[in-house]
């Protein structure tokens, strides 16, 4: 899952409540956890907070579970800097979204992987947030150990289930129970931080587990990340502040 990254009121690093949750998702069917990706306003985290949250995270929760650090950037120097700092700091493995406006990843996730030596490198797809994303074509091209999708596109995901031979992960909450089945990995999702019960139901195949999370899913996306901190602090009581926009 992808974790949310709290803040105190005064726009502090909340590493504490952070770590908190991550314990509490780890007993909730959680798998793994993604630290300082996209959901955790990792653009508006600096170095330091990056270590102190990822340490953090992987001391709360059990020693089993994969804690994954969020390492993409816009480019291959800082994308290495990153993954290398994420690597000393213990992390299990890497989420690294493709820079934007690149007409060739292949060199920028042949650079990420080897500064990761054996730590498993994980590209995102996420043209929203940086386009244009990964061709399918190229997919075969990269050292990665797998990839996540997080456009809802399930025609794309089909191809890449298709005719990929590593792990595929949809990162969108809308269709579990048809990446699921259809032999995706696993989700690594937002969404997991308010209803990780239901999203682990969902994957598996249970239609209504995807039906019941229709609304959440669709009020997460406004105001992306606030919504989301609003209807976790509903349920959890955590912090809404986001940097995000700020």
């Amino acid at each position: 899952m992808a974790l949310l990254s709290f803040f105190d009121d005064s726009g502090a690093l909340d590493t504490d409540a952070t770590a908190s949750h991550a314990a509490y998702l780890a007993e909730h069917g959680v798998e793994a956890v993604v630290v300082a990706g996209t959901t955790g306003e990792a653009p508006f985290l600096t170095p330091e907070e990056r270590t102190g949250l990822l340490r953090a995270v992987r001391a709360a929760v059990p020693s089993s579970l994969p804690v994954i650090a969020g390492t993409g950037a816009p480019s291959i120097r800082a994308a290495v800097d990153l993954t290398t700092r994420a690597v000393s700091d213990g992390a299990d493995g890497v989420l690294v979204l493709s820079p934007p406006d690149a007409g060739d990843v292949v060199g920028y996730y042949e650079a990420v992987v080897e500064s990761a030596g054996s730590v498993p490198v994980i590209a995102y797809h996420y043209p929203d947030v940086s386009p244009p994303g990964i061709p399918v074509k190229d997919l075969a091209r990269l050292p990665v150990a797998g990839c996540k999708d997080s456009t809802g596109d399930p025609e794309r995901l089909l191809e890449e289930l298709i005719i990929w031979d590593r792990p595929v992960y949809t990162g969108s909450s809308a269709m579990l129970s048809f990446a699921g089945p259809m032999g995706a990995r696993g989700a690594i999702l937002g969404l997991a931080n308010l209803e990780p019960e239901r999203c682990v139901r969902a994957f598996a195949g249970d239609m209504d587990a995807q039906r019941e999370l229709v609304d959440a899913h669709l009020s997460s996306r406004e105001r992306f990340p606030a919504a989301l901190k609003e209807l976790v602090a509903a349920r959890f009581g955590t912090p809404t502040t986001t940097r995000a926009g700020t």
